[in-house]
């Protein structure tokens, strides 16, 4: 049933369904068009076989804007391997305002080519809350292990994302549980502890670096949900291993910082900071939306496939 997932999405890619062009990034006004973009990313999710997070809808889910669908998972078979395999939730970017489908729809078409599982998620955007947001991906992960029978795949998941999309991964890697052994839906027995996480260019230590001296840090009334949403202040000796990579045009301090917590509590990780390159490149191949390609960063993708292999993905 699902790999009739993986040819519409390459006939879609070759359509150009999937784009949305950077000129149709905004508005007259300066603003992002939000409504083509949702339109965009609607239409291909209603071309596909897609799985709803929750099958009576998401809590909280509402009306409050009509442009956002329910959150959903769209899953594409690993091409080209035989036996089962691990997943990757890829979740994209797009400052929890809208869907960049070139880091979600192309980067999923790229990795199961490379041999894995995918499952591209829809998330709740603004006006809906990051803890919403992650929540519908921590649901993802469990549904996923629920469900591995039918999708004939493990329980091995990793969570992959880009901008946005990597700082709810970094959330997710950091918050988690093994789930509820007495819950009535077999969903949320399941754990939602990802056993990787790839983040992609996220902008996510917001409170490793000085706001500036006409700032009082102490009076900060957001600073303890700045804390928890900050993944390097939540790392601990069980969080799962991270892939991180980013240029250098994004501030690659966020990346070290990372990669400090993790060195301090023994975490494996991977961290590459290219030179070349701007933010929201996704695969950085020159066949997306933007229509960027580095002979050197797009290399990023192999390097993370020979990556989640070595950890069981």
């Amino acid at each position: 049933m699902y790999e009739r997932n993986y040819t519409e999405l390459k006939k879609m890619r070759d359509e150009g369904a999937l784009l949305w062009p950077p000129e149709r990034h905004k508005n007259a006004a300066g603003e992002y068009n939000l409504a083509e973009n949702m339109a965009i990313w609607n239409k291909a999710v209603a071309r596909l076989e897609s799985i709803p997070l929750w099958a009576q809808g998401a809590p909280g889910f509402d009306d409050r804007d009509p442009l956002q669908i329910q959150p959903n998972l769209v899953f594409i078979p690993a091409q080209g391997v035989s036996g089962k395999r691990g997943t990757v939730i890829v979740a994209h970017g797009g400052a929890f305002v809208c869907h960049a489908g070139h880091e979600g729809f192309h980067t999923a078409l790229r990795f199961a080519e490379l041999g894995f599982n995918t499952a591209v998620l829809t998330y709740r955007l603004k006006p809906y809350t990051r803890r919403d947001a992650m929540a519908d991906m921590s649901r993802a992960i469990r549904l996923l292990r629920a469900r591995k029978n039918e999708l004939g795949i493990t329980d091995a998941v990793a969570v992959l994302g880009f901008s946005a999309g990597g700082m709810l991964a970094g959330n997710c890697a950091t918050h988690y549980d093994r789930g509820d052994g007495a819950a009535a839906d077999p969903v949320e027995r399941c754990s939602s502890r990802p056993d990787a996480a790839v983040l992609c260019y996220g902008a996510f230590a917001t409170v490793a670096f000085p706001e500036g001296i006409m700032r009082a840090p102490f009076g900060d009334e957001d600073r303890a949900e700045k804390l928890y949403l900050a993944p390097e202040k939540n790392i601990t000796p069980d969080t799962p291993p991270f892939f991180i990579w980013q240029t250098i045009s994004d501030d690659p301090r966020n990346a070290f910082v990372l990669g400090a917590a993790l060195t301090e509590a023994g975490v494996p990780f991977d961290l590459h900071c290219f030179e070349t390159g701007h933010h929201g490149v996704g695969l950085a191949d020159g066949h997306d939306d933007m229509g960027f390609y580095d002979a050197h960063l797009c290399r990023w993708a192999e390097l993370c496939a020979s990556w989640l292999q070595v950890h069981g993905i």
